[in-house]
């Protein structure tokens, strides 16, 4: 297994220096779950076995709480207490203008994105779902320094337990992005914070800016003042003294507004007549673009000329007629002309070439209809047929897919105008049927999409958006509240499970399709051994697999949340379950368990449930569990569902031991309804649940093995003893 390096974190930002412990496997595609619409996970079977060369990105929010926590002010409470609330931007019910309202409640509440204990969950349901990379946005100018701190704290401390957790980037202004990469440079990458969570995308750190911003530190420019016309088959030049090693020229080139314009430029050293360096072919030029010829190597300081020739189209090279640029002239095929052309020259060193050369640079495509314009754009959200987006060599490099779209026909707008792209968009229409929300069903079209082109990479938005800000006016359109990112359920695109309506449908459905993308492992079958309940566990040793839990995942939250949403605590975890085995013979199975440290007393309440589906059927039973052991703590007894909802009764005693961290325990094949012969079920640990028949207990309270609604599945092909 591999191991990492040691954490090279600096004390001043509280992070501890933790050495990764060695990376301990979960097995979690092999899991199973089904979730409330009867959605079950699909095994290697169904998918296939895993491609490592498939990677899956997040889009992830450090905004939570970071600009005002008024309120929380939530638009479907709001809108269910005034169902006109909409066309009154007086209402006492909403908060100021452009002030955050939520869409609705995560089921970890109004948290703040400094909360070390969601962000841990966070770590470890979107590990359990295989995502590689949360992106963070810092579209916005803000890089959230105080959030990517208690995250790199909270992973570091999953690390430090064995656990895996995403890698990190960052997704930067869409426009000028130099001052948010350069804060996150010196205040992130330089200093080396969190170095081993890094995401890593062809050899380098991702960074999703423009790197036509970090071409080095720059000198010349001149003023564009008069437009000089690039006849065909004349030729435009500007000599320059370089006074430092540059790696780039360019200059700023007028089209008037036509797109068919071509020309080359070509850098000579000394003047017209000198050594050809470098030349480069621009094709269908924008208006008033700067075109750039790189240089490798590097050109050392010194006297040069950069000549614009082989025009089609309409084009031109913007200048002055006085001499602006010190030590150079304007030329006019081969002969100096009058004042100076438009000059910028990239210096090599300085922080911005460290830049350049330290990350992968993507460019995003902020538009959700256009598509990329370049080799190695990727887009962050589009409307549905998504597009690929292709790398410089040429290869589906990725696409991205979308829970929902703030898209009103073919324009970006609000998702409170009527006709946005919501959860139940698809096949070019709103679905309007009862519960349509529930189903993710644009989710779905756009997952259909990519799996169907197969890229290298899938960028999925979103996680824990959650807020958006109040307006009354977006994009030309008014109205008297507006909300352009979130509105409400079915306007909103968050994956992060919420309290109550769609709960965590999309979270499987996420998974579901991650699956499909990636390939899952074959689920491995239980070899069985003679076992003797007697507490002494050695017997044990030999059974396989180990059905393996998160280490140092038991909720235990104590933190301020939202505004007025009060303080979270929750001090409900207690044994942390690390691992459970499984055997059988012609009359029994017996189920073992390990913690992490010694066992609390059995007379605790609601201490080490077990939880099993005997016939794998998840539409009947609680959650599809057709028994329970441990329930009550009068006497280990195994008890079955009974009527609707979190309802047992006839217990049944059964042998159970324990000793130290493990407990053992046997029940009789028929008290399970199995018959003699190889066995298959699932099965779920879980310790001080609270048991509110809700599927969030397995979520929010004590520690659940495996998490949320997954189960082990055991598979026994040939019980010991038959």
């Amino acid at each position: 297994m591999k191991r990492f390096s040691n954490w090279l974190l600096c004390s001043i930002f509280l992070i501890p220096c933790l050495v990764q412990a060695e990376i301990r496997d979960t097995f979690s595609d092999t899991w199973v779950a089904t979730d409330a619409l009867g959605r079950s996970l699909p095994s290697q079977a169904q998918v296939g076995p895993p491609r490592a060369d498939k990677c899956v990105g997040i889009f992830y929010f450090l905004w939570l709480g970071r600009h005002g926590d008024a309120g929380p002010f939530d638009i479907s409470k709001i809108l269910a207490a005034d169902p006109q609330a909409m066309g009154k931007p007086d209402s006492p019910l909403w908060g100021p203008l452009h002030a955050p309202h939520h869409w609705g409640e995560s089921v970890f509440g109004y948290y703040v994105s400094d909360e070390e204990a969601v962000i841990r969950k966070h770590a470890q349901m979107l590990t359990d779902a295989n995502v590689d990379v949360v992106i963070f946005d810092v579209t916005n100018g803000f890089t959230y320094p105080e959030s990517y701190q208690a995250l790199l704290r909270a992973f570091a401390e999953v690390r430090s337990n064995g656990g895996r957790t995403p890698q990190i980037a960052f997704l930067c202004p869409f426009g000028n992005p130099q001052a948010v990469v350069t804060d996150l440079w010196k205040n992130l990458y330089a200093p080396g914070l969190g170095r081993d969570l890094w995401f890593r995308w062809k050899g380098k750190p991702l960074i999703l800016a423009d790197p036509a911003y970090f071409k080095g530190e720059t000198e010349g420019a001149g003023k564009t003042t008069v437009p000089t016309p690039l006849v065909a088959g004349h030729t435009l030049g500007q000599s320059f003294t370089a006074s430092k090693p540059f790696r780039s020229v360019g200059g700023c080139f007028p089209t008037w507004q036509t797109g068919d314009a071509d020309l080359t430029l070509s850098l000579f050293r000394g003047g017209p007549g000198g050594e050809r360096i470098a030349s480069r072919g621009f094709e269908n030029v924008k208006d008033n673009a700067w075109l750039t010829l790189d240089v490798d190597p590097p050109q050392p300081a010194g006297n040069f000329y950069l000549e614009a020739s082989g025009s089609s189209g309409r084009i031109g090279w913007w200048g002055d007629p006085a001499d602006t640029l010190a030590l150079g002239e304007a030329f006019a095929d081969g002969k100096p002309a009058e004042g100076d052309r438009m000059l910028r020259l990239g210096l090599a060193g300085g922080t911005s070439e460290e830049i350049r050369n330290f990350f992968t640079f993507r460019k995003p495509q902020p538009d959700y209809f256009k598509g990329p314009t370049q080799p190695d754009m990727w887009s962050w959200l589009e409307i549905s047929p998504q597009h690929v987006f292709t790398n410089a060599a040429g290869e589906n490099e990725m696409m991205s897919v979308g829970v929902a779209q703030n898209a009103v026909g073919n324009r970006l707008g609000s998702m409170s105008e009527a006709n946005a792209k919501g959860r139940s968009f698809h096949a070019g229409a709103m679905d309007a049927a009862p519960g349509a929300v529930e189903r993710g069903l644009n989710f779905a079209e756009q997952w259909e999409r990519a799996l169907k082109v197969d890229p290298q990479f899938i960028f999925i938005t979103s996680w824990n958006e959650w807020i958006a800000g109040r307006f009354n006016e977006f994009g030309g359109i008014r109205e008297p509240v507006m909300f352009v990112d979130q509105f409400d359920q079915e306007h909103s695109r968050d994956v992060e499970p919420m309290k109550g309506g769609h709960g965590d449908n999309y979270y499987y459905q996420m998974i579901s399709a991650i699956r499909r993308y990636k390939g899952v492992r074959a689920l491995p079958p239980v070899h069985s051994q003679p076992i003797q309940v007697d507490g002494r566990f050695d017997d044990w040793i030999k059974v396989s697999p180990e059905f393996r839990d998160h280490i140092g995942d038991p909720v235990l939250r104590d933190h301020a949340g939202w505004g007025k949403a009060g303080h979270y605590q929750n001090s409900t975890g207690r044994n942390d379950i690390v691992s459970a085995k499984v055997s059988a013979d012609a009359e029994n199975v017996y189920f073992q368990v390990t913690t992490r440290e010694p066992l609390t007393p059995a007379t605790d309440p609601n201490w080490m449930l077990l939880y099993i589906d005997a016939d794998r059927n998840p539409t009947n039973g609680w959650l599809g569990y057709d028994f329970v052991v441990n329930r009550t703590a009068r006497q280990s007894s195994i008890e079955k569902h009974a009527g609707s909802g979190y309802s047992w009764d006839s217990p049944l005693p059964i042998g159970l031991r324990m000793a130290g961290k493990e407990i053992e325990l046997s029940i009789p094949r028929k008290a399970l309804g199995l018959k003699p012969g190889p066995v298959t079920l699932d099965f779920k640990w879980a310790d001080n649940l609270q048991q509110t028949g809700d599927w969030s207990d397995f979520t929010l309270n004590g520690d659940a093995a495996p998490n949320d609604r997954f189960n082990y599945r055991a598979w026994i092909e040939a019980p010991s003893g038959q």
